[in-house]
């Protein structure tokens, strides 16, 4: 199977950051921004690192980037290119967009550009503290639209012992157990045979308030 290649505009530290972690996965990605500084700091990270001034149709096409299977744009204080740079990309048909917004005025023009996702950096990680904030089961949450998400909670001894099948989530609360992390192995689709261990992390996605309720009556 073809590895997927990536590329990302903007190397600032959201942007940056992706860049590393694609790095450290073994991922081929390129990196473009307007500043050589910021260009040669990684490009030692990059598969392909390069300063632009102008990005536009052409630039875009004499870079490759119309072979790549997933696009971020991680401007920072630029909202024009952002929004056009984004435009250029779904218009070429890039499979993936995602952009990182600024506000909510940048994130209506993205959605409206036909942006796959928009991403709110401060605001995500604002989220994800204050569900495991308040919750003493949930160890991580992660958005994946305005209703639905993915949860990280943990097993306590109220289904210790107990199949999956027994606790059947999926009729009693509508969301679905995908996966359990357990002494550092990965169960993959678990089947409804699964016993639950204590401590086994269950990795549960659903609409937030089947989510709510599981892990309020049913954990």
């Amino acid at each position: 199977m073809r590895k997927k290649s990536f590329a990302v505009f903007g190397l600032g530290r959201f942007g940056g950051t992706i860049v590393r972690e694609f790095y450290d996965m073994g991922i081929e990605v390129i990196a473009i921004d307007k500043d050589q500084t910021k260009v040669n700091e990684y490009s030692k990270y990059a598969t392909y690192a390069v300063c632009v001034e102008v990005i536009d149709e052409t630039t875009i096409n004499e870079l490759g980037i119309r072979n790549v299977d997933h696009a971020f744009v991680s401007f920072g204080d630029n909202m024009q290119s952002s929004i056009l740079t984004s435009m250029i990309l779904k218009e070429i048909g890039i499979p993936q967009v995602w952009a990182k917004a600024q506000n909510d005025y940048h994130s209506k023009v993205l959605e409206k550009i036909g942006v796959d996702r928009v991403i709110h950096p401060e605001r995500d990680v604002a989220r994800r503290i204050c569900h495991h904030i308040v919750s003493e089961k949930m160890i991580d949450f992660i958005e994946l639209s305005k209703e639905h998400s993915m949860v990280e909670i943990v097993a306590t001894n109220k289904i210790e012992g107990r199949t999956l099948g027994e606790l059947n989530v999926r009729a009693n609360y509508g969301c679905t157990i995908v996966g359990i992390q357990r002494d550092g192995s990965f169960i993959v689709s678990p089947s409804a045979e699964e016993v639950i261990q204590r401590d086994d992390v269950l990795i549960v996605i659903g609409h937030n308030n089947d989510i709510a309720r599981f892990e309020e009556k049913g954990v």
